[in-house]
């Protein structure tokens, strides 16, 4: 009996250490990585690929950060972007001069951006988060980004400058002819009914107009050699010599 007891008792102790091996990585050492599962984006954007972690460990020297990728056309995935300590981005390749590293380690933050994206930038999008001793749990995560032609838009800036440089001289000068198309009518019908003073006939100037007779107008030329007539004949008068003295007194 004493000897079965003993059997039993080393078959639990044996069953309790290999649960608390199985469980004792996930509660000591854990870390999990997080990145919306799509993307998308214009061509030319800069995109934001979005990494966060949450780990059982403060964040130390230690802690690494891959970027990979992956074409949508298939292959293996390829690393273009490490940090440990600091940022490395590629020097050559596809992403050469294109990724700007946006993370902080300390508050969880593994984010890289990538600059102009093109239709080439289609793929998959692997981030990696090392956290020594924390190795276990998810420490990479996926994104698919789809990186579409950018559709063309008109701008209010566009809208203002057409209307101020094509459409508002064109009212103006459609205004402009349809006042010219009405006002001859109007000027026309003025001049019919005005006539200046000069125009004047001879029976008119007295208040005189022959019945059956149609007014003749006096032109600038008929007027000047009128009015040097009178002249004339003033000067005439005034150069003879007064008859009697009453003659002199009217004509005073």
């Amino acid at each position: 009996m004493r000897g079965q007891r003993r059997g039993d008792r080393g078959l639990n102790a044996a069953s309790l250490l290999c649960w608390l091996g199985l469980l004792a990585p996930s509660l000591v050492s854990s870390i999990t990585v997080t990145t919306p599962a799509e993307l998308h984006a214009s061509r030319w954007d800069t995109v934001t690929l979005s990494c966060t972690f949450s780990s059982s460990s403060r964040p130390t020297s230690k802690m690494t950060v891959d970027w990979s990728y992956r074409p949508q056309s298939g292959g293996p995935p390829q690393t273009f972007f490490h940090f440990s300590s600091r940022a490395f981005p590629p020097l050559d390749g596809q992403f050469a001069g294109r990724i700007r590293w946006q993370g902080t380690p300390a508050r969880g933050d593994a984010s890289i951006s990538l600059i102009n994206a093109t239709l080439n930038d289609n793929g998959t999008y692997t981030c990696s988060v090392r956290n020594p001793p924390d190795v276990h749990g998810s420490p990479t995560s996926h994104t698919v980004l789809t990186v579409t032609p950018k559709a063309p838009s008109v701008r209010f800036s566009d809208v203002a400058v057409l209307l101020a440089f094509v459409l508002l001289p064109s009212a103006v000068i459609t205004l402009i002819l349809i006042g010219r198309m009405l006002c001859p009518k109007k000027l026309r019908s003025q001049s019919k009914s005005y006539r200046s003073p000069i125009e004047v006939t001879e029976g008119e100037e007295y208040g005189i107009h022959p019945p059956g007779d149609k007014v003749k107008r006096t032109s600038c030329c008929d007027l000047y050699l009128m009015e040097s007539e009178d002249e004339d004949e003033y000067h005439n008068l005034k150069q003879r010599p007064p008859l009697h003295e009453d003659y002199a007194e009217s004509q005073c």
